[in-house]
Formats: structure tokens, C-alpha cells, sequence
């Protein structure tokens, strides 16, 4: 029998490691699109400590009572990601699919790695699915957690 995994996790959001320039992301476009999509978002220009470099905090109400904060960090063309802090597979599936199918220029264009997983010595990410809807995603976080058991 599956085990549900309902723990809350950091998870990271990256363009592949093979074409780390594919988002051709920005803190501005980010902030633009999120703005965009989630007209009450908390957002907030930073500069990160540890590498000095431009972060957007963001707090977002991904679905009704599903709240998203997180860090998006794209300093340059060629390096982008975005954290998102103590989620649920659920709420990180709500956002990774906004990303995936609103932000990002290809769907194939995602990978992914939770805190948990790596905690437990795993840091090989994931390929985002390039199609399907929230719960599809959901799946695909589920069995990324349940490989790290």
C-alpha cells in the first residue's frame, strides 16, 4: 500500500542543466507575471546575503486557502530558480503547473528537487511534467518524496 506523503518540504524549480539560459528569466519578468496571475501576492525585491545577489520574496494564494511563499533568484539569463518554503506535494503542484504553463517559455523546461530528498542524500532533480494538470504533478512530488524512503 502507498504511502501519502502530506509532510511539508522546501522545493526548488530550475530550468534544465543542460540549457540553464532556457527561461531567460529575470526578477522583473518574474515579478510581472506573478503580479499578473496573482494580483494579491506579497512581493519583494532583495538582495540575497550569501551570494549578493537580486531575490524576489513572494507570497501567493495559489488556490483558494493554498498559500506559496518562496524565493526566486535570477540574477543572470543563463541562471534562474525559485524555492518554495514548507509545502505540501499539493501546494508545490499548484505552483510548479502556474510555473510550468505560465511563466516558463517551453513546459518541458522544468526540474525540481525537494529539501527532504536531499536531506536524505539524494540531489539528482527531476524533470517537471511537460503536460497534465495539478494533480499529474502532485503524482510525480509524491513519488520524488516516496524515492528518498
Amino acid at each position: 500500500m502507498a504511502v501519502e506523503h502530506d509532510l511539508r518540504s522546501n522545493s526548488v524549480f530550475a530550468p534544465p542543466e543542460d540549457d540553464p539560459s532556457a527561461w531567460q528569466a529575470s526578477v522583473e519578468t518574474f515579478r510581472d507575471a506573478l503580479e499578473r496571475a496573482f494580483p494579491d501576492a506579497f512581493l519583494e525585491t532583495n538582495t540575497s546575503s550569501p551570494r549578493d545577489v537580486p531575490v524576489l520574496d513572494f507570497a501567493i494564494e495559489v488556490a483558494p486557502d493554498v498559500f506559496v511563499s518562496g524565493t526566486a533568484a535570477m540574477p543572470a539569463p543563463d541562471y534562474a530558480h525559485v524555492s518554495v518554503i514548507d509545502v505540501t506535494a499539493h501546494a508545490a503542484a499548484l505552483f510548479a503547473r502556474w510555473l510550468r504553463d505560465s511563466y516558463v517559455p517551453s513546459p518541458a523546461g522544468v526540474r525540481f528537487l525537494s529539501s527532504f530528498v536531499m536531506e536524505n542524500g539524494d540531489e539528482t532533480p527531476w524533470p517537471l511534467p511537460a503536460t497534465g494538470d495539478a494533480t499529474e504533478i502532485e503524482a510525480v512530488l509524491r513519488s520524488h518524496l516516496a524515492a528518498a524512503e
